[in-house]
């Protein structure tokens, strides 16, 4: 006869750990997220700001949000915006780091301090910097390029929508480089040597080596960037409203984070406003949605 397994005692010493953390973390994320929605369903406006009660609404905010030709603009704006940098950040920032694994020790460390003085200063700061870059008068870069016999003379790169979006993405990019340069970095240092040089004993050549060895090695870090670096992106705020302010055509170039702010902090409509913020969450949640099944599918197999 089989003996039987002892019991195992369960004591509530581990749930008791967890809920105290638990409990703040949805207080401090669930009270904005239901105020929030409670707000898109009411007339907010500048008048419930002096104590005027707010008018439920109901779905009436979303209906004319929706309704709005201008929104898809801004919306179809956000998404290629979103992934041209995503893609752009991805692609340096993975040469980057493979180069790195290639580079001797002094130069690495002197790579990776330039990045970390990139990473750590401030966006208001470097916007500043990046403005005097491109200004009209004194900017560097038409001084370069006058010099070099193009005719940049006092060429204005914020006035022009695509040159504008030129401008934001090269900052954006130049920002966002370095966590991906670090993050794939940290994981190439982990694919095993005696794999990598197994697969060269068999013949295979360094791209095949990179394609079937060390990619597949670090495609769960590769998947959790490129899915934190869509969801920065699509939310990227701070810099395009600086270089609006510095002489972008506001209509032109609004994305979905500077949209909601003109709706909310500049028009006073709050109600609107927080419409469409949750009409960002859920367009982050659509496009997110394929990375996440790729890797919970990825933690199953």
């Amino acid at each position: 006869m089989r003996g039987r397994h002892p019991a195992v005692r369960r004591t509530p010493l581990p749930a008791g750990l967890v809920l105290p953390a638990a409990a703040l973390l949805a207080l401090a994320l669930g009270y904005p997220l239901v105020r929030q929605v409670v707000l898109s369903l009411q007339e907010f406006g500048l008048a419930q700001q002096f104590g005027r009660p707010p008018e439920w609404v109901g779905l009436g905010n979303y209906r004319e949000l929706l309704g709005d030709s201008y929104l898809w603009t801004v919306v179809l704006r956000t998404v290629v915006f979103c992934f041209v940098n995503a893609a752009l950040t991805m692609g340096v920032g993975v040469g980057i780091a493979l180069l790195m694994t290639r580079m001797s020790r002094w130069v690495r460390l002197a790579v990776q301090g330039g990045l970390l003085l990139t990473w750590a200063t401030p966006v208001v700061a470097a916007m500043i910097v990046w403005q005097f870059l491109f200004d009209t008068q004194y900017g560097v870069v038409n001084s370069v390029l006058t010099s070099l016999g193009s005719d940049h003379d006092g060429h204005s790169w914020l006035i022009e929508p695509m040159s504008f979006f030129t401008v934001a993405t090269i900052i954006v990019v130049w920002m966002s480089v370095p966590f991906v340069v670090f993050t794939v970095y940290a994981a190439l240092t982990q694919v095993s040597e005696d794999v990598v040089e197994a697969a060269e004993i068999d013949g295979a050549g360094a791209w095949q080596r990179m394609v079937h060895v060390v990619m597949p090695t670090i495609r769960p870090v590769l998947l959790v960037v490129l899915l934190l670096q869509v969801i920065w992106d699509l939310r990227v705020f701070t810099q395009i409203y600086t270089l609006q302010k510095a002489g972008g055509i506001t209509r032109d170039t609004n994305l979905l984070g500077t949209y909601i702010y003109t709706l909310g902090i500049k028009g006073g409509d709050f109600g609107t406003a927080a419409a469409a913020a949750m009409f960002m969450l859920a367009l982050t949640v659509v496009l997110t949605a394929p990375y996440l099944r790729i890797m919970f599918r990825q933690e199953d197999d």
